[in-house]
Parts: structure tokens; sequence; C-alpha cells
């Protein structure tokens, strides 16, 4: 085998820049590859030689195999590491590899055949003598098959892609009626991302933990387990909070889990890295899910608390270099917690979102920090693939000090120009229950109303702050405003402005006491305690850090409020950029209420537009396969009476 030097990475964002980090760190050459819209995105930018792939949606770029071959062959690259998502999972890819005489950086394509169905895992586990959660994986894949073995079974179940991961092709179905939407609906997402539609049900467990084991088999025959996860904390069936080691898992637990995965792996004769997935219930009996052929998006938590680079192991281990260390030698030090950054509406049933980072600025480097992300400040959020901006890593000698400086990176991270859930992941972090690790899937429901609190009206202190951060951040000579800074004789210097905020608006006095802005920051005093607020000024808008969260601060358009009010009566809009994938509905034909109008696809998800009230379908504003804007009119009612 020819020496590595060159290495193409199949993927985009964050785990893109961070396989590219460490095999810069190892000397080799690094290879991008990007889409039209990912031409200067931060992974092309940072990558020694950049191909494109063209088009704008994953399956005309990154999920193409032949334009994948050809940058690895054009750019002089012998590997490629395919990353999570996309092909990472795809045994066609692999074989396609390896075929043209290249090192693909992940387990045999038979393993991935094994593992990479869901069905086809849970008959290896069941003959390995691994506990199943009870469920249907047959091949028949019609209505009646699942509406029987959900029958059987017990509601609620849960619907999941053989072939999927990341939430995507999963739908939680509560009662038969909602059966056959919901399997239509996730056998088109799981068609879209993983390109087959094969769908499984399994009954759901309530209060259950998410335990994973993280797994490194080398050529040798060797295998190990490098302890263990809890990813507990999810929303739609994504992940959002991770950490190792479990807590509350015994020595005795972690050594069954940990020997139960090495089984899977050896079973199929797994290289490199891979995840064996396991639902954990209060009695302490642990059930088998599902095995991730890949490097997962939590493996800097397990890097953490074992001081290893998982992929400087992947790139030697395909080289045929054996494991450096054995099973007794795996470390466990400390302990670290992960949060998952995404560009999305917390407040609006977490909807992807999509425009210009104005404002992004990572938390300050140090002892147990990191932040793996994959934009920088005035990138572009593209609705064609995951809203994943970045994850921040804490690692402490013990959870509490991991915890206590996770909320340290999240208060000193600032973000505006768009919705993210950075002040919902610190509500997370900061609650009791997750300081008590008080920890299985329903945490986020359970808690909804203190880590999703309804938006009140922004209060008095709120708008003279930002009425000092707006006037006190602009240019001095910034023309007509110049006047309204300067003193009156005999009057008080003060200005009146009438200011705009997450869809509220006032008209605020300026008095000459108002909080003074030193460089970027806003000081309040009140009753003799001094608090500082972070308020940058990006163009026409300060953002102005309040309650944790950073509020985009402009004047008030009241012509523009106009507009944007009539554009939406009568109409049903669409709540972020994306593509229409199904139009269930006709002009003239009556609805009920809560009847499904209008199917939209954005970042990998589907979200159904639904009636809000009993109506007649008026007129239809979109088709099938067309791109839509945030905020345009897709259908309108007329509703009864």
């Amino acid at each position: 085998m020819s020496t590595l030097t060159t290495l193409l990475v199949a993927n985009r964002g964050e785990i893109a820049c961070r396989v590219m980090r460490t095999a810069k760190a190892m000397g080799l050459t690094t290879v991008a590859v990007h889409s039209a819209i990912d031409r200067d995105a931060r992974h092309s930018r940072e990558a020694d030689i950049r191909v494109d792939l063209g088009g704008s949606k994953a399956t005309d770029s990154y999920l193409q195999i032949d334009k994948l071959i050809a940058a690895a062959q054009c750019s002089g690259a012998q590997a490629i590491h395919p990353g999570y998502g996309f092909l990472s999972e795809n045994a066609g890819f692999a074989r396609a590899i390896e075929a043209a005489g290249l090192i693909f950086l992940g387990p045999p394509a038979s393993a991935i055949d094994a593992m990479g169905s869901k069905s086809a895992a849970k008959a290896l586990m069941k003959t390995a003598g691994v506990p199943l959660v009870p469920g249907y994986h047959g091949d028949a894949q019609d209505l009646d098959t699942f509406r029987a073995a959900c029958e059987r079974i017990g509601y609620p179940v849960l619907l999941k892609a053989t072939a999927g991961g990341g939430g995507k092709g999963m739908k939680v179905v509560e009662h038969v009626s909602q059966l056959a939407e919901a399997l239509a609906s996730a056998q088109r997402e799981a068609l879209s991302s993983f390109g087959n539609g094969q769908m499984l049900v399994e009954k759901y467990l309530l209060k259950p933990r998410h335990v994973e084991i993280q797994v490194f088999a080398d050529q040798h025959g060797h295998c190990l387990y490098l302890n263990e996860r809890d990813c507990s904390i999810q929303r739609r069936h994504q992940k959002v909070v991770e950490e190792a080691p479990a807590p509350g898992l015994s020595v005795e637990q972690r050594k069954a889990m940990g020997e139960a995965a090495v089984r899977a792996a050896q079973a199929i004769g797994y290289v490199g890295a891979g995840t064996v997935e396991f639902l954990l219930d209060a009695r302490g009996d642990f059930f088998f899910m599902e095995m991730n052929t890949r490097l997962q998006v939590e493996h800097p938590v397990t890097e953490a608390i074992t001081g290893l680079d998982l992929v400087a192991w992947q790139i030697r281990v395909a080289q045929g270099e054996a494991l450096p260390i054995t099973q007794e030698q795996v470390p466990l030090v400390g302990h670290a917690i992960e949060v998952r950054l995404y560009a999305e509406d917390p407040t609006n049933d977490f909807l992807p979102a999509t425009g210009h980072l104005a404002l992004y600025r990572e938390s300050a480097p140090g002892p147990g920090r990191r932040v793996d992300s994959g934009v920088e400040q005035g990138d572009n959020i593209s609705p064609f693939y995951d809203p994943m901006l970045g994850k921040l890593i804490a690692w402490g000698e013990d959870r509490e000090q991991a915890r206590l400086r996770l909320l340290g990176m999240l208060d000193e991270f600032a973000i505006g120009g768009l919705k993210t859930n950075l002040g919902f992941l610190r509500r997370i972090i900061g609650h009791p229950a997750f300081a008590d690790a008080e920890l299985d899937t329903g945490f986020i429901p359970r808690y909804q109303d203190e880590l999703l609190p309804e938006a009140g009206e922004l209060g008095d202190e709120f708008w003279q702050a930002a009425a000092a951060a707006f006037m006190q951040s602009l240019p001095p000579s910034d023309g007509p405003w110049a006047d309204k800074r300067g003193f009156r004789a005999g009057l008080p210097a003060e200005v009146s402005l009438h200011l705009s905020c997450n869809g509220q608006d006032r008209l605020v006095t300026q008095a000459a006491q108002a909080p003074q802005l030193r460089g970027e920051q806003l000081l309040i005093e009140q009753q003799g305690l001094r608090r500082s607020h972070l308020a940058v000024r990006h163009g026409h808008t300060v953002y102005l850090r309040w309650d944790g969260e950073m509020r985009g601060v402009s004047l008030f358009d009241p012509i523009a409020a106009v507009e944007a009010n009539q554009s939406h009566q009568g109409g049903l809009t669409a709540p972020m950029n994306g593509s229409i994938v199904r139009v269930l509905v006709e002009v003239g034909q009556p609805v009920e209420a809560g009847t499904q109008l209008v199917v939209l696809e954005a970042m990998k998800m589907e979200h159904s537009i639904r009636a809000p009230q009993a109506g007649v379908v008026k007129a239809l504003f979109c088709q099938e396969g067309e791109m839509v804007a945030e905020g345009c009119t897709l259908v309108e009612l007329e509703t009864a009476g």
C-alpha cells in the first residue's frame, strides 16, 4: 500500500473542518469537496485543495459517488474520509472507493451492510443474545403490515428508517389514526436522506436513557471499547446534549455493555470507529438500538475523557496499523459534556433557520474548552443541509466542573442575524434537574415550560438599555444623529428613538443618565450593582445580550411593518426556506382544522403546513418540486363564516 499523503473529506461543515484539523497535524494534504452553494464555506476555505461538485442539493453534490471518486483521483488523494451523514454508512460508496484503489476511512462494506440496516442488525443482535426492544423488522412495507405489527406491539410505537440516523425518517405514533400519515412521511424523509425508504417499527419505551458505546477495531482482530456516552437529552429524536461517562453507570454495567458492543463489532469483522447504541431503562436493563458504522457527532466527549484522537486512529488503522493500547489501558479521566449548536427556532417547534450570520463569536479557548464549528461570521446558512453550526465541549475533573465550564462557554458565545438554540442550550445546562443528572429522553418535554418559556413583552429596562446601546454605538459623525448626541444648555440631553426587536417596538426617550457603553460592554447600575451586557453593532443593527439571548435591535420601519402584515393576511406562509415535496389539496377543496395542506422539506426534515381552522382552499401559490422562501404565501384559505 502506498504511503498516505493526501486525504479527501467527503463531507461539509464542522465535521469536515474537524477531520482536516487532525489530517493537517499529521502532515497530510487536505482536499475539500463542495456544492455550488458551499463554494466559499468554511470547510472549503480551510482545505489545501478544493473541488467543486456543482449543484445545490445534497443529491446533486455530496451524494454523487462518481463525482467524489473523480475528485479524489484528480486531486491526488489516496484516501477518503466520509465524515458522518451523507454517504458515511453507504456500502456502495465504500465498495466504489475500494474499486478505485483508494482507502476508505471506515469499516469494510460488508460491515456496513450488516449494521447499516437496522433490521439486519436486530437479527444479528438476537443471534448474539443481546436483548432487543419488541418490534417489527421485516421486509414487507405496506400499511396493513405495519398496522398489524403496531397492534401486536401496542401503542405508542416508533417508526424508524432502517438505513437512517440523526432523527431523520423517525416518527412517534400514539394512535392508529396517525399511522398512515406518519409512515408515508417517514418513508419520504428516509428516501430523501439515505436513498432507502425501508422502515421498521418498535415499541416506544417510556423514560429510557440513551447510552452508547464507542468501539474501535483494527485489521488484526483487536477490538476494544472506549467507555460510553449518555445522549439522552434529545428533541425530535435528535441528540442535543451528550456526555461521557454516563452519570450513574456502574463499573459492572459499563463492562457488560462494552463487552456486548465488542461482540457485535467482532461478529461482523468490524474495522475502525463505530458506535453501538443502547436504551437503558430505570432497572438497569439495556436493549440494543442500532450500530452506527462511522464516527459520531459526539466523539469529542470520548476524546476528552480518554485523551485520544479518534480521527488519527482512523487514519492509522486504515493504513494497517494495530491499536496502540489494550482494553485495560483505556483511560477514563474526568467528565465531558457537549452541546450541539443549531440554526433553528426553539420557540417554533425547532424549525430550521436560514440566513446571514451577521454576528458570530465563539467562546474563548482555554483548558477544558473546545469548539468544533463549521461556520464563521459573515457566512450564509442555506436550507439545503443539516442546520448544525457546531459543538461546544467542556471537560472537567468531575461532572459539575464540566457543567459550570460549559455554562461559561455558552455565556460567552454571541450569534446574531438568525435564530439559534443558544439560549435553549444555556437553560438546559443551567437547569437544576440537569445538574442533578436527571437524564432520560423525556427531559425536554418534561421541563418544556422552563426550557422554552413563552416570549413576553420586553420591559422598560431592556428598551432603555437598547436605546443606550443603539445611540452610543453610532459613529461620532453619523449624519443627523451627531447633533442628538450632544448636550443642550438648560435642558437634559435626550433623544427619542422608535426601536424594534423580535416583532415588538417601542418609542424610547433616552436621557443623559443612560447606561454607559464602554467598548462593547453596556454597563447598567442598579442599587449599587453594576452589570455588563455585550452590545455589538453591525450595520444598522445592534445585538444586545439580554437574559441570555442575543437580541437584534434596529430602528422601527412602519412602512415595512405594514407591508409584512399585509403580505401574510389570509395566507399560510412558508416557515423557512425549503422545497415543496407534496401539495395535498386543490383549489375549491373544503378542509377541516388540522388538515395537512402542503409538505415542505428543509435541511433534510419534513414540515407540514396545516389548516389552522376549517375553510375552503381559495388559492395555491406553490407546486411540488418548487423552492420557496421563508414568509412567502403557499396557500390561501377562505374560512367558514
